[in-house]
């Protein structure tokens, strides 16, 4: 062990010196001069990869409401072409030159197919409820009948109501069983 000197407390060493510190009668200045180049450099370098990134992102932003702007205008365009065979079917009965009770009546149930078919690619859903509970928010209640059903049971129904994927386009309009009871 050597002894402490206090004397050489605070002041560098030999080894302090080649620790990394600038060498023995180097030029402090030009030093500071070259870390400041490189930090200008590096911090250009992260500005260009930051404003490329910001721009990046703009575009993808401005294509993403392109695309949804043409997906909302667009979105029925399948399902109007699924009417059209309705709709021809339909000018081709009114244009018929002998249409007799049968034919009009082949002729609309095939139409009525064809829309079945076109609702049904289209996940267009009937509700019939005949029977069931009245539910409301599926059903739209018109009239409370007496009845020997349960009460809130559907009794008639005056007009069908569609679902399209699980959402209610139109509500079927129903009667509703009073119950025996009067309530």
């Amino acid at each position: 062990m050597t002894p402490h000197d206090p004397r050489s407390e605070g002041q560098p060493t030999e080894a302090d010196a080649t620790a990394g510190g600038p060498p023995p009668g180097a030029d402090a200045g030009e030093d500071i001069e070259a870390l400041l180049r490189k930090a200008e450099t590096e911090a250009a370098e992260l500005k260009d990869a930051w404003l490329r990134a910001r721009a990046e992102s703009e575009n993808t932003r401005r294509q993403s409401q392109q695309d949804l702007a043409r997906a909302t205008k667009f979105a029925i365009e399948k399902f109007a072409a699924d009417l059209l065979p309705v709709k021809d079917a339909l000018e081709q009965a009114l244009a018929a030159p002998n249409l007799t009770v049968e034919t009009l009546r082949s002729g609309t149930e095939l139409t009525l197919k064809n829309l079945q078919a076109a609702f049904s690619r289209a996940n267009v859903q009937e509700i019939d409820p005949a029977g069931d509970k009245f539910d409301p928010h599926r059903h739209q209640a018109v009239q409370m009948v007496d009845s020997d059903q349960p009460a809130n049971t559907v009794v008639s129904v005056y007009q069908k109501g569609y679902v399209l994927n699980d959402r209610v386009l139109r509500p079927a309009m129903v009667a509703v069983a009073k119950g025996s009871d009067g309530s």
